[in-house]
């Protein structure tokens, strides 16, 4: 009887330790073998997909979503190698991009790893901040709980912001966010930005121009991005206006009329448009206008920090994107006839 319960116990211990060899070979197999990503989960193409990791998820809880996703066919290896591997606890929460040729090894190490998937919106050169605004609360990706019940009085208190009006004041870029993202602090990002580019630009800026700030500047600023179709000219146009300053010359800029006009613009200036007297139509004032009329980029800005140092003093659109300059009111008048004739 003894024998026979010592030849069950070495048959037992036989079995167990080619199972536990089974096994182990199996995990160490699966985890070379890719994930499974499916066509409906596609982000991009059938090869990526999106799993989102949340905040106090357990590995245990991980590893049964990404089954239930068909992701993977076996959650307990990914629970085991996220143990053996000492990373576990190292998870961290978050939207991530899957691709195909993933491992489970891959995986764990994306999710430790806090790679998280971004999201991207781009803020045009040339926008006003209501244009701004408005993209960002198209943006589904974004959050949009708070700033559009903000006025602008709220939203410069929580942007700290000492200036009389935001516009102008955010950076246009492409913006690249992680899920959860608010629109606040899209805003804030965007608007520290431009502080950051403006200062920088202003300590490095030719010193015989006649601005007094780094907000004149980024106001003349704005006005030479509406004004340059062509970037090559961006220099050429700031050089205009700030010989233009200083002779003591109006700047009488179009878009600063349409900016003056608002919602009054309907895609052509008139005689009386020009005449009339806002705070912003530099044809009737002898200043700059009292905030910058739009985004400004990082070139514009430079632009009249380093302007060009020739002698034209009025410049007109030659109706292919660029302008022709002119250094006397003479030629300029015959630049302009010379491109209302080819226009009509």
């Amino acid at each position: 009887m003894i024998k026979t319960l010592f030849k069950l116990f070495i048959l037992l211990i036989s079995v167990t330790g080619l199972s536990a060899a089974w096994y182990w070979n199996d995990y160490n197999i699966y985890l070379t073998q890719p994930i499974n990503i499916k066509v409906e989960q596609s982000v991009v193409d059938k090869t990526q997909a999106l799993f989102t990791v949340k905040k106090g998820d357990l590995v245990a809880h991980i590893a049964d979503k990404l089954h239930q996703q068909g992701i993977i066919s076996r959650p307990f290896y990914f629970r085991l190698y996220a143990r053996l591997s000492d990373n576990a606890n190292k998870i961290k929460a978050g939207e991530y991009r899957l691709k195909e040729a993933m491992t489970i090894v891959d995986l764990v190490n994306l999710f430790v790893s806090g790679k998280v998937y971004q999201y991207s919106l781009t803020i045009v050169e040339g926008w006003t901040s209501k244009e701004t605004l408005q993209a960002i609360a198209k943006n589904s990706q974004l959050l949009h709980s708070e700033a559009e019940a903000l006025d602008e009085t709220a939203l410069k208190k929580y942007l700290h912001s000492e200036y009389a009006s935001l516009e102008g004041l955010f950076y246009p870029d492409t913006y690249f966010f992680p899920q959860g993202t608010s629109d606040l602090q899209f805003l804030k990002r965007s608007y520290g930005k431009m502080q950051q580019v403006v200062n920088e630009e202003w300590q490095k800026r030719d010193k015989n121009i006649p601005l007094k700030s780094a907000y004149e500047a980024l106001i003349l600023a704005s006005i030479v991005e509406k004004e340059s179709g062509i970037s090559s000219e961006r220099s050429k146009i700031a050089g205009v206006f700030i010989r233009r300053m200083k002779k003591k010359m109006r700047l009488q800029s179009d878009p600063t009329i349409i900016y003056g006009m608002g919602v009054r613009y309907k895609g052509n200036i008139r005689r009386r448009d020009i005449n009339e007297k806002t705070a912003y139509n530099t044809y009737q004032i002898s200043r700059l206008p009292p905030t910058p009329i739009a985004l400004a980029g990082r070139e514009a800005i430079h632009a009249v920090l380093h302007p060009d140092k020739g002698k034209s003093l009025y410049f007109v659109a030659d109706g292919t994107g660029g302008h022709v300059f002119t250094g006397n009111l003479k030629d300029h008048n015959r630049a302009v006839r010379k491109y209302l004739l080819k226009k009509k």
